[in-house]
């Protein structure tokens, strides 16, 4: 079994300090024990977060590391700014932009938005969406945390990013920052002169929008080992 083949076969994967000496928070020693049901022997995945990662084994208390702290290159950085979506679609988004390997998300708090995100509201849903992202980074045995960074404003937004709109260009080569609406799309002149980029000839969910938005970005930056010039594998 290859090295990706052994960390896609082990049991889950968890955050610690340090992969070389791993020690689990009490919330994940509990989880794999009495959720995950984990034996003596099975393997699991530690990873600090910041690419560095190894393989132990689960003994009777805590894990034995098996094989030498390795680390993953740093992906690309790429940015999703994501408007706050009502329900838990935000959160759903969020989930898969993490498995697509976008770096940070930034919540946006654009004019036409329909939830309230300020104040405790705000400062919950983003710790929330924090450990949608830890915890999507274990499932898809991603090393680098995704980052929600504070909420912004249109207007406070680099005019580099790029706005999803349906009379934007289909060009998305090195696109790595990326602005997706609320389910009301954009106010008139919201975003003076930042370029506009295209989803396709479909009108999308603001959360279906949000996850081509990031697959199209991990796409063109070559995150899944391909490049969008000629469509050849790495």
């Amino acid at each position: 079994m290859n090295e990706w083949s052994r960390r896609v076969a082990a049991l889950t994967q968890l955050r610690v300090v340090d992969p070389q000496m791993p020690v689990l928070s009490n919330d994940d020693e509990h989880h794999l024990r009495k959720v995950l049901r984990a034996t003596v022997g099975e393997e699991v995945v530690v990873t600090d977060g910041r690419g560095a990662w190894s393989i132990c084994e689960v003994a009777e208390r805590g894990l034995n590391r098996v094989t030498a702290v390795s680390r993953d290159p740093e992906p690309v950085a790429t940015t999703l700014y994501l408007a706050p979506l009502k329900g838990d679609r935000s959160e759903w988004a969020v989930a898969k932009a993490t498995e697509l390997g976008i770096t940070s998300i930034v919540p946006l708090l654009s004019a036409r938005l329909a939830v309230k995100f300020r104040g405790e509201i705000r400062d919950k849903n983003i710790a929330r969406w924090q450990r949608i992202a830890d915890e999507a980074c274990g499932q898809c045995r991603r090393t680098y945390a995704l980052t929600i960074l504070d909420p912004v404003h249109p207007a406070d937004v680099p005019e580099t990013v790029a706005v999803a709109d349906f009379t934007g260009s289909a060009d998305w080569r090195a696109v790595r920052a990326i602005a997706v609406g609320p389910e009301g799309g954009w106010a008139e002149g919201e975003w003076g002169n930042h370029p506009r980029l295209s989803l396709g000839p479909s009108v999308l969910r603001a959360e279906t929008a949000a996850v081509v938005s990031a697959a199209l970005v991990a796409f063109s930056n070559g995150s899944w080992g391909f490049t969008a010039s000629d469509g050849s594998h790495e």
